[in-house]
């Protein structure tokens, strides 16, 4: 007789989500999963009608035979807030986390619970695939699946099963997120990260899979992309600054292209019009590089990927250079020791 699956709870941070929220909620209800779930929903200081769209939710599934959501206060709408806020009211041994506009693929939690056991991970994660629903979006996730987009981020172009140093959003023992206190709330981006550095920290081990698979919304419009991508660069900053040694090219290659294009404007107007032949390269060579991200796709939004991968590069790339030090002083004065489990409890 098969062993009875663990109870899951999956816990999302939402703050104005009433676009995705239902269709991610019913991805959930949806999994090919025989274990007792429970759906908690941290509610941030929406705008839009997500919070309506959540009370129905509760509603819907008060009934529900295998899993009910529920919600709890996210007054700061910050997403570690949430996250710690939906941890503390769940109440199963694994955890699952998803973004409000995040569809899990059918077998995602239970494809993650096996490999949990099979690991013997504290965390698992997989593929952040994204979709588009209209051109502009499809450009984007063509922009945010390509290596000319994101480098060899795994968790966004694939890539072979095995140790990482971080995944998305992440399936996680409790036990784990217990022993490290949960996310450091200072991390307003990057928290996922900071948080497998000191599980890693700790003796545990970090798993990405392409087994796992998520869908992604991407942001609607230039200026929401622009943002988002501001803050990774601008967070990723203050984590080099938390954690010396984390940097690396990928990391690097925005800032640098910026400064090279910046300098080679103000250079081609001031001294030389030779100087125009590093923004005319790096336009030449998002273009080119949009035509392998863009098989497939209808012409409109083939034609938008440059402008999504100059908007996620330069974006990018601005965050990181702004980022004070400031932020990071504030960030690493917060900073959790890891927590080893005792001998006892191994």
């Amino acid at each position: 007789m098969p062993a009875q699956q663990p109870a899951v709870s999956v816990i999302m941070p939402v703050l104005d989500e009433e676009r995705h929220l239902r269709e991610s909620v019913r991805h959930i209800l949806a999994q090919e999963y025989e274990g007792e779930m429970e759906v908690v929903i941290a509610l941030g200081p929406s705008t839009d009608r997500t919070d309506e769209i959540a009370a129905e939710l509760v509603r819907e599934t008060a009934s529900h035979p295998r899993a009910r959501v529920r919600t709890v206060p996210n007054p700061t709408g910050r997403t570690p807030a949430a996250l710690n806020a939906a941890i503390k009211a769940s109440r199963h041994p694994v955890v699952v986390r998803v973004d409000g506009h995040g569809m899990l693929s059918p077998d995602y939690i239970a494809t993650a619970v096996r490999l949990l056991e099979e690991t013997g991970a504290q965390n698992v994660g997989g593929i952040m695939h994204a979709e588009g629903e209209n051109a502009w979006e499809q450009a984007v996730a063509a922009a945010m699946t390509s290596r000319i987009g994101v480098g060899n981020a795994a968790f966004h172009t694939g890539g072979e099963a095995g140790p990482a140093e971080t995944v998305y959003l992440g399936v996680f023992r409790r036990e784990a997120l217990e022993q490290q206190g949960g996310y450091n709330e200072e991390f307003i981006r990057a928290q996922d990260w900071e948080l497998n550095f000191r599980i890693r920290e700790a003796g545990g081990l970090i798993w990405f899979s392409p087994e796992l698979k998520v869908q992604y919304r991407p942001r609607p419009s230039v200026k929401a992309l622009a943002k988002q991508y501001r803050d990774y660069g601008r967070w990723r900053h203050v984590v080099a600054r938390y954690h010396p040694g984390s940097i690396n090219l990928r990391y690097l290659a925005p800032p640098t292209a910026l400064c090279a294009i910046a300098a080679g404007l103000i250079a081609g107007a001031l001294v030389t019009p030779w100087a125009l032949v590093v923004p005319a390269g790096y336009l030449a060579a998002i273009t080119a590089g949009s035509v392998p991200a863009g098989r497939g796709l209808p012409p409109k939004a083939r034609a938008q990927i440059p402008v999504a991968l100059a908007t996620m590069h330069m974006s990018w790339g601005f965050g990181f250079l702004t980022s004070p030090r400031s932020l990071a002083a504030k960030v690493i004065a917060s900073r959790r020791p890891s927590v080893r489990r005792d001998a006892s409890e191994v």
